[in-house]
């Protein structure tokens, strides 16, 4: 039996506990949630009705808001907190995980104050007290239709190949299916840069643009993308697979992307504090944006979708007026 800890009792964290519950192997499996009203509430509802409502917990999936009771004895930790949190949480975790413990970072984004990638900040945390084992979980995945068992296809990246196709085992479910590299920077960057193209892709909608630039959109925003991911050290093929492209695709089509949603509605000419403050979830990209413009400023590398975003969120910057910047920037070739 593995006991999985899981830190974060969002949308995410919730899916993986109902994920890794239909999992082939016996997991013991402890979810935690910050708020003590909400982790009582899940626990005895066996449902997350204000960040997963209409998807049952598994009875053995115990929750509560004690981290050190949840983390006590568990053999692999998974991190579903968000980005900017997530330093503080995982020092409040470190003191009660075990040595033997591996850690899966399923986050999406960069810390905002230091612009590192999730896996960085963990091995800051838990070294030099634990060696501890990294992996990287990523891919096109919105929560709730993984939580409803809807075939879903994730990468697990890792620089311990034994420790990715060992977690593989674990983490493959019904309809829950699992990849693994080695290329943990790239996985990481890719996560944190779709978000950042999503918004773009909502401006377009909240604008009423259609088809032509959507795709145009996604096309260069890989690119964009790869030049700063090959830039940090990633492995090209990265970005066009599951971590890069294919949540690419999803988060600037899907109905359920928060990022998108952000975009469509400063498409509309709503202010981004007003657009926030009226969404219970963390949409990723707002703050990870003016961090990958501090690392491709440090690397030499032009961003130029990701810019006019950070313009359109920090700036005021009309959407239009932004776009019309992009489509006159100088003819080159692809």
């Amino acid at each position: 039996m593995s006991r999985i800890a899981i830190l974060g009792g969002g949308s995410w964290g919730t899916a993986l506990a109902i994920v890794l519950a239909r999992a082939r192997r016996w997991h013991d499996i402890s979810l935690w949630v910050h708020d003590p009203a909400l982790a009582e509430s899940i626990q005895r509802d066996r449902e997350n009705r204000t960040y997963l409502p209409g998807h049952r917990l598994a009875p053995e999936v115990s929750v509560t808001c004690k981290i050190q009771d949840v983390i006590s004895g568990a053999r692999i930790l998974v991190g579903a907190i968000p980005t900017a949190h997530a330093r503080a949480i995982y020092s409040a975790a470190a003191s009660s995980a075990s040595p033997r413990s591996v850690f899966v970072s399923a986050a999406k984004g960069l810390e905002p104050a230091t612009h590192k990638r999730m896996s960085e900040v963990v091995l800051e945390v838990f070294l030099p007290k634990l060696a501890l084992r990294v992996a990287v979980l990523s891919g096109p995945s919105f929560a709730a239709e993984a939580a409803r068992g809807e075939p879903t296809a994730v990468v697990l990246a890792s620089s311990d190949a034994a420790l990715a196709s060992e977690l593989q085992e674990e983490f493959a479910a019904p309809n829950f299916r699992v990849y693994t590299n080695d290329d943990v920077v790239g996985v990481e960057l890719a996560g944190a840069m779709k978000n950042v193209i999503a918004i773009a892709a909502g401006v377009c909608q909240g604008l009423d643009l259609g088809s032509n630039p959507l795709a145009a959109l996604i096309t260069r925003g890989l690119a964009e993308m790869s030049r700063l991911a090959a830039a940090l050290g990633a492995q090209p093929e990265t970005l066009t697979g599951l971590a890069g492209l294919g949540d690419l695709v999803l988060t600037c089509t899907g109905v359920l992307s928060r990022n998108r949603q952000v975009g469509i509605e400063l498409g509309k000419g709503r202010a981004l504090g007003e657009i926030l403050a009226g969404m219970r979830m963390v949409a990723e990209g707002v703050g990870t944006t003016a961090a990958l413009l501090a690392l491709a400023r440090e690397a030499k590398v032009e961003l130029p979708i990701t810019e006019q975003v950070a313009a359109i969120l920090h700036h005021e910057k009309p959407p239009r007026e932004a776009i019309r910047e992009i489509m006159n920037r100088p003819q080159k070739r692809e």
